[in-house]
Parts: C-alpha cells; sequence; structure tokens
C-alpha cells in the first residue's frame, strides 16, 4: 500500500555557477528518483534549501526546465546559517508516494555532502 514518504539528500558544489549548480541538481535528483523507483506523477513537493554563497540560480528552476516538473510544488530557500558547516551545500526533501517504508526509502548524499548523514545514506 502506497503511503506518503519523505526522502533526504544533499549535495555540494565548487562553485557558484549556474553551470555548476544545475549539473549538481540534476546529478541528485536523478540518483534520487533512480535509486527509490520513484514516478512523476507521485511526487507531492519538493523543498530545496541552498547556504548562503549559492545564488546564481534556484536549485528548482532547474529542475523545472531538466525534469518538466512544472505542475510540482517546489520551493527554495536559505539553509540556516551555522558557523562551521558544509559550505556550498544544496539540500533537498522530497515527499512522494510510495511502497517504500521509512527504513527502505534511499536517501542520496553526494560530493562533499556525502558525510552529513551517514545514518540514512548508508542504510541497505
Amino acid at each position: 500500500m502506497e503511503k506518503l514518504v519523505s526522502i533526504r539528500g544533499a549535495t555540494s558544489v565548487k562553485e557558484n555557477t549556474t553551470s555548476e549548480i544545475k549539473k549538481s541538481v540534476i546529478e541528485l535528483l536523478t540518483e534520487i528518483l533512480k535509486q527509490n523507483n520513484i514516478e512523476t506523477e507521485k511526487i507531492v513537493n519538493i523543498i530545496f534549501t541552498v547556504t548562503h554563497e549559492l545564488d546564481a540560480i534556484h536549485p528548482a528552476t532547474v529542475i523545472r526546465e531538466e525534469f518538466e516538473f512544472a505542475m510540482i510544488p517546489m520551493l527554495c530557500t536559505q539553509e540556516v546559517k551555522v558557523k562551521d558547516d558544509l559550505p556550498k551545500c544544496i539540500r533537498v526533501m522530497m515527499q512522494v508516494y510510495s511502497t517504500l517504508t521509512k527504513e527502505k526509502v534511499k536517501h542520496i548524499y553526494l560530493n562533499e555532502a556525502s558525510g552529513l548523514r551517514p545514518d540514512l545514506s548508508n542504510k541497505t
């Protein structure tokens, strides 16, 4: 039976450029969709946060253009600024209807963000 589940993920970029952010956001979302076998029509919404130094492009803009997700509600906001936090980081939380249990969801952390949540991303 399907139920609403949240899928987390994050990535980082080397530079605050449109091309770097696009590449990383596309890679992150592609992996989340693939690893969790998500059908587009099952996506309820997607929330992105970015650290304060990333202002070249909104991750939601990238996703709307590259994945044609025009009808999926998306929100971008700035991550809370915390001393010594990972810079140039893009985080995502996607809510989807799925048959996956919370324990079976694959949260995806890429690049420098790979160590942010080993408790979530190392599940098998």
